[in-house]
């Protein structure tokens, strides 16, 4: 079979934000001090969130205009302070945004440099809402959400609550019959497909996607805090309204900042930046879903190498939406399932599209 990144294009932003949880991701992987990860990069939200923990973080994407992403916010919060990163990167308004770009521009690739003055619309409209993924959600709170819901009910939805006024509210007043048609029309795989992902994400599924992806979203409506999920806030309102990513969030910055001296970024797929990279090992791996959207055959050909690049009690989490994966049989002997922790934390993924969050560690 054809190599992903040549049967997917990767010339534009795909995900200007990391759509994993970033929280569970950090409990999966413990970061501290004297550890080092791997991390595919994707958005870099959440390699930074492992900076800024204390670990040394390789974040790499096949994608060029992924690796500018991350370049360039890289060099937003090492030159701007908080509230002017928040302004720059599209949280809050600016009018500037490309006037603070010419001072942020020096600490970049030329090839990430060379992109960006290609598409300075993506810099003044706001790089968190560069991505092909952000439109998609765009289009659903602009054009298919009013027709199931008034702004009003919206903005009660996100309200506090405790857990048994949430699935009243749901079972009551959210779960109407054009929520769960149109949701089933929009988020299934013909129309994400094309509008959202790629439609070779979707090779290796089988089944209904819409379903599993509704039956997630009722969890995260009901059992987990509406109040508190920065990514429902982004896909209901259209930006942080009310909760940040925990790479922005105020109380980390300045670590996350003093951290950028052990990120290295690098334009590569996974397995040859593990390959690269290996040195001293990696004593983490954060895969974002790459095996869902591989043949098995390749997945256990990119696991072996990973592994060759896995320090003894090493970890690797990573997610699948669609697709089951986890360690390949033929590893089985050198891997330990996390099952218990890999559960746990999915109950609390507020990115909430994912069916299972996998945790596994390396045998010592």
């Amino acid at each position: 079979m054809k190599r992903l990144d040549h049967r997917v294009q990767f010339d534009f932003i795909r995900y200007a934000n990391c759509w994993e949880d970033a929280d569970i991701l950090r409990e999966a992987l413990n970061p501290a001090p004297g550890k080092r990860i791997l991390s595919v990069a994707s958005g870099g939200d959440n390699s930074f969130a492992l900076l800024a923990d204390g670990a040394e973080v390789v974040a790499t994407d096949m994608s060029a205009p992924q690796v500018a992403c991350v370049e360039i916010k890289a060099a937003a919060i090492r030159k701007l302070d908080h509230g002017e990163v928040l302004s720059f990167l599209g949280v809050r308004p600016s009018k500037n945004r490309l006037a603070v770009y010419e001072l942020v521009k020096s600490d970049i690739s030329k090839a990430s440099r060379d992109y960006w003055d290609r598409n300075q619309n993506s810099i003044t409209g706001g790089i968190i809402h560069a991505g092909k993924f952000e439109n998609y959600f765009r289009l659903f709170r602009t054009c298919i959400l009013p027709l199931i819901h008034s702004r009003r009910k919206v903005a009660r939805l996100l309200e506090p609550r405790v857990k048994s006024d949430r699935h009243d509210f749901y079972n009551s007043v959210w779960n109407n019959l054009r929520w769960r048609l149109l949701f089933r029309v929009f988020f299934g795989r013909f129309v994400m497909g094309r509008l959202g992902r790629d439609p070779e994400f979707f090779r290796h599924v089988e089944g209904s996607v819409s379903d599993r992806i509704l039956q997630r979203t009722r969890h995260a409506l009901t059992e987990l805090p509406t109040d508190q999920n920065p990514y429902l806030d982004y896909i209901l309102n259209g930006n942080f309204t009310r909760c940040l990513p925990p790479y922005l969030e105020a109380e980390r910055f300045d670590r996350l900042r003093d951290s950028l001296e052990r990120l290295t970024i690098c334009r590569e797929p996974v397995e040859k930046a593990a390959l690269i990279h290996r040195g001293r090992g990696f004593d983490g791996f954060n895969l974002s879903d790459i095996f869902e959207y591989l043949d098995a055959g390749t997945c256990s050909t990119i696991y072996g190498e990973l592994l060759g690049a896995a320090r003894p009690g090493a970890r690797l989490a990573y997610w699948n939406m669609l697709v089951p994966r986890s360690c390949p049989r033929e590893f089985n002997d050198r891997v330990t399932p996390l099952a218990d922790i890999s559960g746990e934390l999915l109950q609390r993924d507020r990115a909430f599209f994912y069916t299972a969050f996998v945790v596994e560690e390396v045998k010592h």
